[in-house]
């Protein structure tokens, strides 16, 4: 599994040259798209099957400043996952390899109309892909 790669640009920093905490959740996101994909799972695949992925929960923990222009390594975990609920743990490291902020992200499965899926049941396929990781 290859790890995503962010460069923090300079409009994502502050008055005071520090990347804005509103960022590292959209890094999260891009991380989780990334997962996602590379475990053949893509949102748009996930979209045609009618199945959504809200996000439920979200946290965040900032360990160390980041900068423009900076790399962030962000890897994603599958924390948990039980078929209808997944958890997934984020570890962002700098150039250093230093650990700037650890996150988790919790998202259920829906249809169209808004109601909840059991993907064990439901899709079994696609079932079967996360709990690969």
């Amino acid at each position: 599994m290859n790890i995503y790669k962010h460069k923090v640009q300079y409009y994502e920093t502050d008055k005071m040259g520090i990347t804005h905490h509103s960022n590292y959740i959209r890094w999260m996101e891009e991380a989780r798209v990334d997962f996602l994909e590379q475990i053949g799972m893509g949102f748009d695949e996930l979209e045609e099957m009618g199945i959504a992925s809200p996000v439920i929960t979200v946290e965040g923990k900032y360990k160390k400043i980041t900068t423009f222009p900076e790399i962030i390594s962000i890897q994603v975990q599958v924390d948990e996952f039980n078929g209808v609920k997944l958890r997934l743990k984020y570890t962002m490291t700098n150039e250093k390899e230093i650990k700037v902020f650890e996150g988790i992200s919790e998202h259920c499965f829906q249809n169209a109309e808004g109601r909840i899926l059991n993907l064990k049941k439901e899709y079994p396929e696609v079932y079967e892909k996360l709990t690969e990781f």
